[in-house]
């Protein structure tokens, strides 16, 4: 690990400002970032210690909505009644991610700006455009098993790793941050993410210094809120092929609420609402989920071993929309 200075900021505005250089990087949990920083992957001059901001409360909003301070560790946030309660997804994602270890000090800021775990992102002695750009995608034609099959390019396929980042997709939720000129914005997290293109190291939309400070998320959803994961293992995995969903069905068992993200095939958190339009006030008949599939595939394009994942998520969007008709009829 490369030398660096340690430097603790004790309000946000102060943070930002330690922050300004381009070779300074936010510290909180630390879970993925000083993995990257042994393997010399990230190299920052700096690392701002935020552990002392007074980010870590979870709040009610105005509009019966929640409002989630950057520092809120996973566990925390996973066991917060409210989240149970009106945001079981949510609680549900983050506890299939990981292990209690972990996400006792993984934050929710720090879960959102996780990087991939792509094979040769983590090989310094491999080419990698996100690690160094122009250089090459060897897991375009290498070990690709986990690697995504949407919103890929001739540069990038890596999968995006977070659990908690699909489940936030799924209720729309919206990231606020502050800024070192000391504005703050809100991104909605349908727009925080960016696709590999030709620059698949830039990741966010975030800027030198931003620094997240809540993420917000509005009025609970009504239905069926569940989470599923397919995995290699029953703990500690990363998804294969993932979906978060909310699925409500009315009294004619007809489907009025559809959403669903999906993990594990995407170059980030992947939602397509023409999908869930499509699905609404239908039986879920086969034809019509074979449809759904049809469209949410209609792009996806597999790179060798995981070509596989294109029928294990039609698969599972078939078995997400089932189990809700089935489950209203009992």
């Amino acid at each position: 690990m490369k030398r660096f200075e340690y430097i603790r900021a004790l309000e946000p505005q102060q943070a930002v400002m330690f922050a300004t250089p381009k070779d300074a990087s936010f510290i909180a949990g630390g879970t993925n970032l000083l993995d990257l920083m042994k393997f010399e992957i990230e190299t920052p001059l700096k690392l701002v210690d935020i552990n002392r901001l007074e980010l870590a409360e979870v709040e009610e909003t105005a509009d019966g909505g929640l409002r989630i301070g950057t520092l809120v560790t996973n566990s925390d946030l996973a066991a917060h009644p409210t989240v149970i309660a009106n945001y079981p997804v949510l609680s549900r994602a983050i506890l299939a991610g990981a292990t209690g270890q972990l996400r006792n000090k993984a934050t929710t800021g720090g879960n959102l700006l996780q990087r991939s775990r792509c094979y040769y992102f983590y090989q310094p002695d491999s080419a990698c455009n996100k690690r160094e750009p122009g250089s090459g995608c060897p897991a375009i034609n290498g070990e690709n098993r986990l690697l995504a099959i949407l919103g890929t390019s001739e540069s990038c396929i890596a999968q995006h790793p977070s659990d908690m980042a699909l489940a936030m997709r799924l209720l729309d939720a919206r990231v606020e941050t502050l800024k070192t000129d000391g504005s703050t914005r809100q991104i909605a997290l349908a727009d925080f993410y960016c696709l590999p293109k030709d620059t698949p190291n830039i990741e966010t939309v975030l800027e030198t210094g931003e620094l997240i400070t809540h993420v917000t998320l509005p009025a609970p959803i009504k239905g069926m809120h569940t989470y599923d994961k397919v995995r290699d293992r029953a703990s500690y995995a990363f998804a294969v092929v993932s979906c978060a969903a909310v699925v409500e069905v009315d009294d004619n068992n007809k489907l009025a609420t559809v959403r669903l993200a999906f993990g594990g095939i995407g170059t980030q958190p992947w939602r397509n609402t023409a999908v869930e339009a499509l699905l609404i006030g239908s039986d879920g008949n086969t034809e019509v989920i074979n449809q759904a599939a049809d469209l949410l595939l209609k792009e996806a394009k597999g790179s060798g071993q995981n070509d596989f994942k294109i029928p294990l998520t039609r698969r599972l969007l078939k078995q997400v929309i089932q189990r809700a008709l089935a489950n209203q009829g009992a």
